[in-house]
């Protein structure tokens, strides 16, 4: 039975992760470093904070939640000699399998044979047993759990579990610590992990959340103008993180709530704001993390943000400030290769 994710879970999560991962950190970027468009055309005012949740353990967001899976399972006695197993695009694996490091026990993960070989590198020395299997997460999936029930090893999952959407959303609380008087926080979205946990804390708070994702790996804007859980086709730059073909319950649910807003936005934006941040302040990131900078680019005739009751036919596909507003951007991973960064020079 489906049940909400709710901000006990999250607190619950904090307790049970403090002083095991890293305290994020906030950057704030100078007046006009991040263009934004205001009704009349002319440059809307407002304050923008990065997120550099990339400096997280394991290079991204993903240990929260692994971390929190891992440990209540220890503290319930559930944890199999087997080990742990996940089928993930690479930053849920590295994760798992560094949480698994934590805890003493073997960590099996599969990921498509597209997976960059920077994360599975990263994996192997994390001493993970790597599959790569299929071309997609979903056939990843699918051996995970054939894997699991072979071996008795324990499930996890990249972002559908209530323990990994919690452990996420820890990530909220350290933000609004930093920012106290935050309006806005803007996260990418992938299956739904991130957002799930981050929508719940922050609907608490009464802080906007912006979810934002590639126009064609669309898994939870499909979603809410469908109504319920629909496939969609996974074809994105950013696919290597974002590429679920389907959101979670929880993310969905966490959606259809007041206070937020789905974006689209091109993967030629996203190439450009992940080159943006290398150009202006050498951040090396993954197009994932790109992806959540890429909504706040202004766009010609842009409409105004709108509640997921009130989508219409043509999908938001930037977020334009109000004057004066204050945003957090969540930079949530940075496990990629940079060589094809351009290094201008002059």
């Amino acid at each position: 039975m489906f049940e909400p994710l709710t901000y006990d879970a999250v607190q619950e999560a904090a307790a049970r992760i403090a002083g095991r991962v890293r305290p994020v950190t906030v950057v704030p970027v100078e007046p006009g470093g991040v263009a934004t468009d205001g009704p009349d055309g002319q440059p809307d005012p407002c304050q923008v904070w990065l997120v550099t949740e990339y400096m997280q353990h394991t290079g991204s967001f993903k240990a929260r939640g692994a971390m929190n899976f891992l440990a209540a399972h220890h503290e319930a006695g559930s944890l199999p000699e087997a080990g742990v197993t996940i089928a993930s695009g690479g930053n849920a694996g590295l994760a798992c399998a560094w949480a698994a490091r934590q805890h003493g026990v073997p960590a099996t993960v599969f990921l498509p044979e597209r997976a960059p070989g920077v994360k599975v590198a990263k994996l192997r020395g994390y001493g993970a047993d790597v599959r790569l299997i299929g071309t997609e997460y979903a056939e990843a999936l699918a051996a995970c759990q054939d894997f699991s029930t072979e071996t008795g090893a324990l499930a996890s999952h990249a972002y559908d579990h209530p323990l990994i959407a919690a452990g996420a959303g820890t990530l909220m609380d350290e933000i609004l610590q930093r920012i106290p008087d935050l309006d806005t926080v803007v996260v990418a979205v992938g299956g739904g992990g991130l957002f799930a946990g981050v929508a719940t804390a922050a609907r608490h708070h009464g802080v906007h959340t912006v979810a934002v994702e590639p126009e064609d790996c669309r898994a939870l804007n499909a979603a809410l103008r469908a109504g319920r859980i629909v496939d969609v086709p996974v074809d994105s730059v950013a696919a290597d993180s974002l590429g679920a073909r389907r959101t979670s319950a929880v993310a969905l649910h966490a959606a259809q709530q007041p206070g937020v807003s789905s974006v689209l936005v091109p993967d030629s934006r996203i190439v450009h704001a992940r080159q943006a941040l290398w150009d202006d302040r050498r951040i090396a990131v993954e197009h994932a993390a790109a992806t959540a900078l890429a909504a706040l680019a202004p766009q010609e005739d842009a409409p105004a943000p709108v509640e997921p009751g009130a989508l219409d036919d043509a999908p938001l596909r930037s977020y334009r400030p109000r004057g004066g507003e204050r945003i957090a951007v969540v930079l949530c991973g940075a496990n990629t290769d940079p060589s094809d960064l351009v290094v201008r020079t002059g």
